[in-house]
């Protein structure tokens, strides 16, 4: 995915677009289109026209300016020029002490490493470049600059850094209202997002693009997202949205012959259709980019393009020409450092080289992307978990930054009261202090209040750390194993490994594990809206002995696999007054406990008492019980209690708490009476339905 945009005929940029060239659309009215060798004959004649007449000092800045400016239009095209007119410029803007011509040569050579791959001293000279940035006090190239560092660090494989990078940008381009540079960090987000496949991330962040897009009203800009937007649906596999945003982008690009983002919007085309098996229509399009790259020097996006032409030709069966294509990305992927390149390279060749029965070499390759799979898979964990963690940070920092500030306020606030408080003593007696005490008193009441919502925002961010703590650890642990074995045995199944007789002795324990991950999921969900929403209780009339007879009957069959009888002994007049859904949650866990920690030949009994204002419902088995220790804590919510049935049946330590939460939402009660190796008794309590009656008029 490309990583910015800028308007100007044959330049692929990255995404990331360099900021002086953002700074220049910024201060265009709109956005015209030239000849890249006409607008390099132009700079350069003008140079020499400076060379010639001799320069004071302002005429010295515009013509460092000129040089930066000629080789910023050499990028994608030739890079030595870049370096070379770049070193220019630094060695007169030193000689000069002309920070702004330092500034912009020091991110002309951050990108020509950059586009080295050389990620180490692009990085450098994007600092060197900042703190000159810094010192000038412009938030716009310091927020040009960040976003430079944030797309590097992306490449090198640091999203954590990349992440701050363009959190700060975007808090710098808030600051001065810059739409232009907030789309291009939001999009560069999303792009982050979409990288690690958390498209559901990717999407709000494309929300805002596009939010930002509408109000600059740019049809250019648009179509860039567009693109974006277009590759983005294809790795997601809605090919038909996908072609819709790329056709979108196509039209508007051809139109107004943006030849560099065409040559990716075409690449993206090809996708599609490659992703669809049509094989000949991916052929064309990624032709059509190709003719566009040939004028371009821009090797991060000849990878994808050149293994996009090794797949389609190998879906038509020319495997010499998809191996050629295929070593060709290889190679560069090689040079410039591009682990996914390589890997994705490795895997076309690995393909070609076994379709041509060639096992040695397909066998090399196989290796190759398989080493890469792993290691890309293990850090896109880490890094998945490190963009979020690296958000919540970032944003926790800030906001003890701005409760710093407002305390420096609060005091400064103070100092001034204070010494009105000193001029009014001064000048009177008791009606100014009179008035000064209340004044105090409403201040203390506000600083109270103050403390108090800080108090209550630090629960709910420790709340938040453990129910996110809690979520992975369920999913971890008691849905990744089943899943894992599923899909095991399924990928057994389908590649011919096990036969189908075997695999049917397996379908009973295949099919107890998807029942323990749906009844897992539907807690998970429960205790997820409860914990998002709040345990919101809508109370009616509910039937306790429909209730009881239908959760019977969805355990049932759990409960013959281990022979255990289950009686309902529930009066048919049993009417409670309360949520019908929370009660259903808490009777199906009650029983699936009861079933899981009974042993064979058990026996579970379902009774109902009552007084005058409430049921007392009664869950008995004749289980393994549980000590007095394990009594107290059953119930709590940070509770990590994990224990095994009779038959190794697995549990989350989640449903008990969810029990807990539902009954008292519902103005009751639960707990337990238990000895261990006798059974346990668990009991909960619900309001009666009480009749009014009504004289008629």
């Amino acid at each position: 995915m490309p990583q910015a945009a800028a308007n100007i005929t044959f330049i692929s940029l990255p995404k990331v677009v360099g900021f002086f060239i953002v700074l220049l659309l910024c201060l265009s009215p709109s956005h015209v289109v030239y000849s890249q060798q006409d607008t390099r004959d132009s700079l350069a004649l003008t140079i020499r026209v400076f060379e010639k007449k001799g320069l004071d000092t302002l005429q010295s800045q515009r013509y460092i300016n000129l040089i930066n400016q000629l080789g910023r239009s050499y990028r994608f095209v030739k890079l030595d020029s870049l370096y070379n007119l770049s070193n220019r410029a630094l060695s007169l803007s030193k000689a000069l002490q002309y920070t702004l011509g330092e500034c912009q040569a020091l991110t002309n050579i951050g990108d020509y490493y950059s586009d080295k791959g050389e990620s180490e001293k692009s990085i450098s000279y994007y600092q060197q470049s900042f703190i000159l940035a810094d010192s000038l006090g412009n938030a716009e190239i310091k927020a040009g600059i960040l976003n430079d560092l944030g797309a590097e660090y992306s490449y090198s494989g640091n999203y954590a850094d990349a992440l701050k990078s363009y959190l700060k940008g975007i808090d710098l381009a808030m600051e001065i209202d810059n739409k232009l540079m907030l789309s291009i960090i939001n999009e560069n987000i999303a792009g982050l997002y979409s990288s690690q496949k958390e498209y559901g991330e990717a999407l709000e962040f494309y929300e805002e693009v596009q939010k930002l897009n509408e109000a600059i009203g740019d049809e250019l800009i648009m179509a860039e997202t567009f693109s974006n937007l277009g590759e983005l649906y294809s790795e997601i596999g809605q090919h038909q949205l996908a072609m819709q945003y790329v056709n979108k982008s196509i039209a508007i690009l051809e139109k107004n012959e943006i030849y560099d983002w065409l040559a990716f919007a075409y690449g993206v085309k090809g996708e599609i259709y490659l992703a669809q098996e049509k094989y000949r229509w991916a052929l064309h399009w990624y032709d059509q980019s190709q003719l566009l790259h040939k004028n371009l020097e821009d090797d991060r996006s000849r990878i994808d393009l050149l293994n996009g032409l090794a797949a389609s030709y190998l879906g038509l069966g020319e495997d010499t020409i998809s191996s050629r294509y295929a070593l060709q990305g290889y190679t560069i992927s090689k040079k410039i450092k591009s682990l996914e390149g390589q890997r994705d390279c490795a895997e076309t060749l690995y393909r070609i080289n076994k379709n041509g029965n060639d096992f040695e070499k397909a066998l090399y390759y196989h290796e190759i992307f398989q080493a890469l799979s792993d290691s890309l898979y293990k850090d896109e964990n880490k890094k998945t978990l490190t963009l979020l963690k690296t958000q919540i940070n970032y944003d926790k920092q800030k906001a003890e930054l701005i409760s710093t500030n407002q305390k420096a306020l609060a005091r400064q606030r103070n100092y001034v009261n204070l010494s009105i408080i000193v001029l009014i003593v001064l000048l009177a007696a008791a009606i100014p202090l009179y008035f000064n005490q209340k004044k105090l008193k409403r201040l203390y009441k506000e600083l109270q209040v103050n403390t108090k919502n800080l108090r209550n925002r630090e629960a709910e961010l420790d709340g938040i750390n453990k129910t996110k703590d809690k979520l992975f650890s369920i999913i971890g642990h008691d849905l990744r194993g089943p899943i894992g074995a599923l899909q095991g045995m399924l990928k057994l199944f389908s590649s011919g490994d096990i036969a189908k007789k075997d695999f049917s002795r397996f379908i009973p324990k295949l099919k107890s594990d998807v029942d323990h991950i749906l009844f897992t999921l539907n807690n998970l969900l429960s205790w997820g809206h409860a914990q998002l929403n709040g345990t919101v209780s809508r109370p009616k009339m509910v039937s306790i002995n429909k209730l009881v007879a239908s959760n019977v009957n969805l355990m049932s069959e759990m409960a013959n696999k281990k022979s255990i009888k289950i009686i309902d002994q529930i009066p048919e007049n049993s009417l409670a007054f309360a949520d019908e859904n929370h009660i259903d949650v808490v009777l199906r866990n009650l029983l699936s406990n009861s079933i899981k920690f009974t042993p064979k030949n058990g026996l579970i009994t379902l009774e109902a008492e009552e007084d005058s204002e409430h049921w007392k419902i009664k869950v008995r088995d004749t289980g393994i019980g549980m000590d007095e220790s394990t009594q107290q804590h059953i119930f709590s919510e940070n509770s990590n209690i994990t224990t095994y049935g009779t038959n190794d049946e697995k549990g989350t330590g989640l449903g008990l708490y969810l029990c807990q939460e539902m009954v008292v939402k519902n103005r009751g009660r639960i707990w337990v009476e238990s000895t261990p190796k006798k059974g346990s008794t668990f009991y909960f309590t619900l309001p009666k339905v009480t009749k009014r009656y009504q004289k008629a008029s």
